[in-house]
């Protein structure tokens, strides 16, 4: 098997999480784990469904994604071009999956971020709609926070941050903001 990443390289047997058998690049410390070998591991792991604030979750800061994660690879076992899904949205990294045969690409050091965010044991979560959805969402939501900063300045646009919070809590909330909307809406 040669490695996704590095054609060039011949994938050695190794080991994840002390008994999940892969194949290994010696050059680019990426892992290759195969369905065969995954179910199997998974299905003797305790899962769970891993709620939404995983997306968001700050794992990992140390974690620089390599090099190799932006380019694209192809499937050791069937030469299929590899699949990409972004894990999360903060220090975000993708991890590939082949279509066609099921097995996962790791790049180095994910494998070790995926365990601390206790998805190793469920990769196909991260492959969902539902999951990229959420990865999105928050994405967006950050861009829309970082907006307001620089149009507001970072003590105002606090301000709104924390108005926001006490009306979404409060059961009245909706009328606090239709106020406000109401103060902006003059004709000009």
């Amino acid at each position: 098997m040669q490695c996704p990443k590095d054609k060039n390289e011949t994938l050695v047997d190794g080991f994840l999480s002390g008994d999940l058998p892969v194949k290994h690049c010696v050059e680019c410390q990426g892992s290759w784990i195969s369905s065969t070998e995954y179910e199997p591991w998974r299905s003797q792991q305790r899962r769970q469904m891993i709620p939404a604030t995983y997306v968001t979750r700050e794992v990992g800061t140390h974690f620089i994604p390599p090099e190799s994660d932006m380019k694209a690879g192809l499937c050791p076992e069937c030469n299929r071009y590899l699949s990409r899904s972004k894990v999360m949205a903060k220090n975000p990294f993708y991890v590939e999956r082949c279509p066609s045969c099921g097995g996962f690409w790791c790049d180095r050091g994910e494998w070790e971020i995926l365990e601390e965010l206790g998805l190793h044991d469920s990769l196909e979560q991260i492959f969902s709609g539902e999951w990229q959805a959420r990865v999105r969402s928050v994405l967006q939501s950050e861009k829309e926070r970082d907006a307001t900063i620089d149009k507001l300045g970072p003590d105002v646009a606090e301000m709104v941050f924390q108005l926001a919070e006490v009306l979404e809590q409060h059961p009245n909330g909706d009328f606090g903001v239709a106020y406000l909307m109401r103060r902006f809406d003059k004709p000009q």
